[in-house]
């Protein structure tokens, strides 16, 4: 598949997973269009449901509503909060560690771009995409299994390196539907597009899969 083909085909992606999926967002809760909670909730994602993580962040965040108060924490404190987690003790002097560089480096406010917020400590491409989509309204590629996973099952990309994908599907998706798209991928790869099975018989996709030319589940 050429360059223009894939650029049309994710466009009709687009189209198709709008229509499939509407209302599509953020399986994370937080209070709307605050960086910092979303900041916060994704960082403790990792390896974690998203389930156990809104079930963690409503004390979290009471406790520590802002960066300013994160950066005074004592370190104890938030591991406890956040213990259900797994992986509490990285985490929690993480999230000390992103509230005292976002208050001394940045004014207190969770930076607009990928470039600064992968310098946050615990803070990758993933999570900063997801940020800058979400918050800030930036074009974004949030590069989870879920999402690699259906690009290659597509034919849009034949890596599963996080960032040759990221940057493969820049090229290919609007900007303006990016974001949308890679939440209604993360529905997608957990209903019908799973890592178990593809079950292309319910797939929206169906009529243009990759797999139509010799993809084997």
């Amino acid at each position: 598949m050429n360059k223009r083909d894939k650029k049309r085909l994710g466009i009709l992606a687009c189209e198709l997973f709008e229509r499939e999926y509407t209302g599509a967002v953020c399986s994370l809760d937080y209070s709307e269009g605050d960086a910092f909670q979303l900041l916060i909730a994704t960082r403790l994602s990792a390896q974690c449901t998203d389930a156990r993580v809104n079930m963690v962040t409503p004390a979290l965040f009471k406790r520590f509503p802002d960066a300013k108060s994160l950066a005074d924490a004592e370190i104890s404190e938030v591991e406890e909060l956040i213990k259900t987690c797994g992986l509490y003790k990285t985490k929690a002097a993480d999230l000390v560690g992103i509230g005292k560089m976002i208050t001394e480096n940045y004014d207190g406010r969770v930076p607009d771009t990928i470039e600064e917020l992968i310098k946050l400590p615990g803070v990758g491409r993933k999570t900063a995409n997801l940020v800058v989509g979400d918050i800030y309204g930036k074009p974004a590629v949030v590069a989870d299994t879920h999402f690699i996973r259906l690009c290659n099952r597509l034919g849009f990309v034949k890596t599963v390196d996080p960032l040759k994908v990221e940057r493969e599907m820049r090229e290919i998706l609007p900007g303006d539907k990016s974001n949308g798209f890679c939440h209604r991928a993360v529905l997608h790869g957990r209903k019908v597009c799973t890592a178990r099975k593809a079950y292309c018989e319910n797939c929206c996709f169906n009529e243009f899969c990759e797999k139509k030319l010799n993809y084997k589940k």
